[in-house]
């Protein structure tokens, strides 16, 4: 099967708390139902794991925000996937972890700190969200592709 979607992992994030930016971590395990093990986010729902195109994130940099990754709250951050044009039910493959996306963007929370930085916040419009269905764990330089891609 043609390769259709391949992008490579910038950073790995997670964070202790809900409403904070997220930290950069060596790795981070996924766990089949939870999620992200240790993450604040983690639980059996349909937003366990966030992703966002570092592309994206570059771009909003250039416009003079300061951004570490995991600012926005994602726990992947990934060069090369543009996951705001791919649909719900996309199925994708980093190292042994399986993850099916289930949500494009989000509505934002109030104070967010880099919307309070620079009067917009990307993580609504060019973040998703996916559900962990075959666990595994993640280091950046990990590539990602489409399910049943070579």
């Amino acid at each position: 099967m043609e390769v259709k979607i391949r992008g490579e992992v910038v950073a790995v994030c997670m964070s202790d708390e809900k409403g904070v930016p997220k930290r950069s971590v060596d790795r981070v395990v996924l766990i089949e139902g939870p999620g992200v093990d240790g993450d604040a986010h983690a639980g059996n729902w349909h937003r366990q794991v966030s992703l966002l195109s570092f592309d994206k994130v570059e771009d909003f940099r250039a416009r003079g925000a300061d951004a570490p990754d995991g600012a926005f709250g994602e726990n992947l951050l990934v060069r090369g996937i543009d996951f705001r044009t791919l649909p719900v039910g996309t199925r994708l493959v980093c190292d042994e972890a399986l993850l099916e996306i289930t949500q494009i963007g989000k509505e934002c929370h109030s104070g967010c700190s880099i919307f309070r930085q620079m009067g917009d916040c990307i993580m609504p419009r060019e973040g998703v969200f996916a559900k962990v269905l075959r666990g595994g764990t993640i280091r950046a330089g990990d590539e990602m592709t489409e399910e049943g891609a070579q």
